[in-house]
């Protein structure tokens, strides 16, 4: 017996159908609009530390992209990409499928540094009065750049600067405080005591830096160099 079939039901299963292949492809895809939230994430968070306020906008992924939908991202930096400025950031989907792309971004960190107030002669001690502060994308700057005034007050100048220069690590001398073969006295501190012993300065340092010191019994120790001959030791 030959079986009939409403026109009119076969028309609609159709169009129901065709209605619902669209949404069913598109949830297969991966969606690109929030894995470029996820790089801006990810550059945020390796960000942390920076001084000032940093900014970050990803670049947005081609949409004639398909990649399958992906239920474990690993975000990474690949080898000789930085944290700010242009860089990239690599997305890798390890399941269901396996795919890798690269995202460009751009991160600015935008922030006070010094500059010099004036004219700065070979050797001055740097004070204050001949800092100046700038504000812009350290991203855009050169490498060792200073951000607080505290980190250059203090400091000889090596070459001579004119007024406006940025100043940078290269460009200022840490004076030492402890000079190679200098006596200096070791202050050792810990949790309810303090001992305090003779010994050698064995390098030159400035403040704060890290120099080892030869006591009278022979024993190396390293300790933080300190004004006045100090080195401090903390346990």
């Amino acid at each position: 017996m030959r079986q009939v079939y409403n026109s009119g039901r076969i028309v609609a299963l159709l169009f129901a159908c065709l209605c619902a292949t669209p949404a069913a492809a598109s949830s297969s895809h991966q969606d690109l609009t929030q894995l470029r939230q996820q790089v801006e994430k990810f550059l945020l968070s390796q960000s942390t530390g920076h001084p000032g306020k940093v900014l970050v906008s990803a670049v947005a992924v081609d949409a004639r992209l398909k990649l399958a939908s992906c239920d474990n991202l690993q975000l990474f930096l690949p080898n000789g990409s930085r944290i700010w400025g242009r860089t990239s950031v690599g997305v890798r989907c390890n399941a269901p499928q396996v795919w890798t792309i690269y995202v460009q971004a751009n991160v600015q960190v935008m922030a006070d540094y010094l500059i010099a107030a004036g004219p700065l002669a070979q050797g001055h001690i740097i004070t204050e009065q001949d800092l100046a502060k700038s504000q812009g994308d350290l991203a855009k700057l050169p490498p060792g750049v200073f951000t607080d005034v505290t980190q250059a007050v203090g400091r000889a100048v090596y070459v001579p600067l004119s007024a406006g220069t940025v100043l940078r690590q290269e460009m200022l001398r840490v004076l030492p405080v402890v000079q190679q073969g200098q006596k200096v006295v070791l202050n050792t501190i810990g949790n309810g005591f303090r001992v305090s012993a003779e010994g050698t300065a064995l390098s030159n340092a400035g403040e704060g830096q890290r120099v080892k010191v030869k006591v009278t019994n022979g024993q190396v120790v390293s300790g933080l160099a300190r004004h006045g001959g100090l080195i401090e030791v903390i346990f």
